[in-house]
Parts: structure tokens; sequence; C-alpha cells
């Protein structure tokens, strides 16, 4: 498939969520040694998150500043580590690296993203990364990994978010 992008056309490929679900798995209580980890500098839910959409997607987009790439701790987006910037990156990508969408609770699947709101302002400060969904999909059925507050299979519910919404990653950009 191709999409009309920055710098022309681009061949879409879809997105490994078996994969990202796997990474989330296997660093969900640990650190990957090729990324630095954050939790002392406001967090790391984000970096893992991140993580799990690269480990799926295998396409960093080096655009400076509004793209989503990391190479060391000193160079790398801020959507590659912060909630909101995250979200902005995914929503409004044209160019190359993965998109999503903002979908309510019917339409995720594993490997997809929750963003949480713990307070009445619609600011997010958590971005777990759903690795298992129920039928049909309930808060109390939508399963996550997260670094920060470090957790793998833990109920959406439980963080007791006020608000959440979820971004679905359509595709990647090659």
């Amino acid at each position: 498939m191709y999409s009309a992008g920055s710098g022309g056309w681009r061949t879409v490929k879809p997105y490994d969520r078996d994969e990202a679900v796997r990474y989330a798995h296997k660093w969900a209580y640990g650190r990957n040694p090729a990324y630095y980890d954050f939790e002392k500098l406001g967090g790391d839910c984000t970096n893992f998150a991140s993580q799990c959409i690269y480990a799926g997607s295998g396409v960093m987009n080096h655009t400076p500043v509004y793209g989503w790439y990391y190479i060391n701790s000193y160079n790398r987006t801020a959507s590659w580590t912060g909630v909101n910037y995250l979200y902005k990156f995914l929503i409004n990508n044209k160019g190359s690296g993965p998109f999503a969408e903002e979908v309510d609770i019917g339409g995720v699947m594993p490997g997809d993203i929750a963003q949480l709101s713990f307070s009445d302002s619609k600011h997010f400060q958590h971005s777990p990364v759903i690795v298992k969904v129920s039928d049909p999909p309930t808060m109390e059925g939508i399963l996550v990994a997260a670094h920060t507050f470090d957790t793998d299979y833990y109920r959406l519910s439980d963080f007791e978010p006020v608000h959440v919404r979820f971004l679905h990653i359509a595709g990647v950009r090659v």
C-alpha cells in the first residue's frame, strides 16, 4: 500500500503487534541497555512505549524536533519520551515511521498505547502499552505493560485514571 506523506509517496507496511507485545513482556520489569532509563528524570513510561512501538515498526522518523527517534539520551526527540509529544507525533505523522489514530475503547488492539490522565485536566501523564484486550473490550479487560510503575498484565482500570485516550497504531510508513 502507498500513501502520500512529506517527501512524496511512501509504502505503508503493517505494524507488527506481536513483536511490540513480545518486547513489552521481555522488558516490562527490566531495562534494555540500548536505551537510557529516564526513571529519575520524570519517568520512563513513554520511553518504554516508544521502544515497544519501535519493536513493532522498525522505522524511526529522523525529522529534527518534530520526528520520533532515539540515538542516545541526548540525541532524541521529545516525542520519544514525552507523553503528549508522542501523541502529537503519532496522530499527525505523515512522514516515515508509525502513525496512529485516536479510537474509542472498541478500537484497541494489543500493541496499541493507552494514555492516562490522573487529574481533571486533559493533560496526560502515563503511556502504558496494551498487551491483551478482552472481547468485548472493557477497562477491566485491557491489560498493559508499563515502566515507571513497572508492571505487566496489569489491568488498565487499576490505574484509576480520570481520562483515557487510546492510540491505535494504524501502520508504518517506510
